[in-house]
């Protein structure tokens, strides 16, 4: 009999990659479940959220009722401004995400490959993402790559593979994933889990990942 567990849902994948970032970070959110991070980083902790549209120093959703239309993110979700933040010229926030001054950029995926290739953008026209659009620069651009997604498709595929099926958006670029069932850092010798949600074993999330794991 199997053991009982429950996957994360948008908000913990969120949460749980928010409770990783240091201090003094300068991070960019990407959009989707990326941009949730937002809403749980402690007010306490000095983190400086970046978007490529011109915000330096984003901070969480805002209150339905305290919705300022002209204070957006890249995807166009209303935010705030944290204490000391700043609007900035395009070319400039592009400057930052270019010029290798993110600490570090979250993005969602279709894919990832054991050996840190990014895939996510589309291949089909029914997909969502038509187009790699700035993630590309985001993806290359900074220190470090995280990924947060489901792990798996909603058929029940793999997304964490061997080498990606859809179009690459970077090679060798990701250094850790957050997904609905564990978090787990790539290494020269592949997918090596950090952490697993409670109730579910080893072996039954290498059931669900088409590349080997390591411990």
């Amino acid at each position: 009999m199997s053991a009982s567990f429950t996957p994360l849902d948008r908000d913990g994948m969120a949460a749980r990659a928010a409770a990783d970032i240091p201090e003094g970070w300068v991070v960019n959110l990407g959009i989707g479940i990326p941009t949730e991070v937002a809403n749980f980083i402690p007010p306490e902790r000095e983190v400086i959220i970046h978007s490529e549209n011109g915000v330096i120093g984003a901070g969480p959703a805002p209150a339905p009722d305290a919705i300022n239309p002209f204070l957006v993110n890249a995807g166009t979700q209303p935010i705030t401004l944290r204490t000391g933040g700043a609007y900035v010229h395009h070319a400039d926030s592009f400057a930052i995400a270019r010029g290798g001054h993110l600490d570090l950029t979250i993005l969602g995926a279709f894919e990832v490959s054991e050996t840190g290739d990014l895939a996510n953008w589309a291949r089909a026209a029914h997909e969502p993402v038509k187009q790699i659009g700035g993630a590309m620069d985001l993806a290359i651009g900074a220190k470090r790559l995280w990924v947060i997604m489901e792990h798996t498709t909603k058929e029940g595929a793999p997304r964490l593979h061997r080498r990606c099926t859809y179009p690459l958006t970077a090679k060798g670029a990701v250094k850790r994933v957050y997904t609905n069932l564990a978090v787990l850092d790539v290494t020269p010798d592949g997918f090596r889990v950090r952490d697993i949600i409670p109730g579910l074993s080893f072996e039954a999330l290498q059931a669900r990942t088409e590349a080997p794991l390591l411990r």
